[in-house]
C-alpha cells in the first residue's frame, strides 16, 4: 500500500528533512519524491509506501497534519484507494 504526500508552504530550511525524519519515525519507506521551489514557495510529491507503519494510518495522517501546522505548511497526505477511485473512469 501507498500514500501521496504532498506539501505546500513558504520555502524554508529543512521541510524535505523534518517530513522525511516523520516518515521514518513511523516507518514509511519514501519510494519517489519531487521537489520544486518557486520563488519562496516550497511544493512537494512524496509517494510512500505504508504496508509497514508502526502507528495506524490515521495516526499516520494527524502526524503528518500536526507537523504542517508546527511548520506554517500545507500538509495532505491521501491513502493510494481513495487517489485510485478518484481518478477511475
Amino acid at each position: 500500500m501507498k500514500a501521496v504526500i504532498t506539501v505546500v508552504g513558504k520555502d524554508t530550511v529543512g521541510i524535505i528533512a523534518k517530513v522525511s525524519q516523520l516518515c521514518q519515525n513511523m516507518n514509511a519507506n519514501i519510494s519517489d519524491i519531487s521537489q520544486k521551489v518557486m520563488g519562496d514557495l516550497f511544493v512537494m510529491i512524496m509517494l510512500v509506501e505504508i504496508d509497514k507503519l508502526n502507528v495506524k494510518y490515521t495516526e499516520f495522517v494527524d502526524a503528518m497534519n500536526a507537523l504542517g501546522d508546527q511548520e506554517g505548511l500545507k500538509v495532505h497526505t491521501m491513502h493510494e484507494d481513495i487517489f485510485n477511485a478518484m481518478h477511475r473512469v
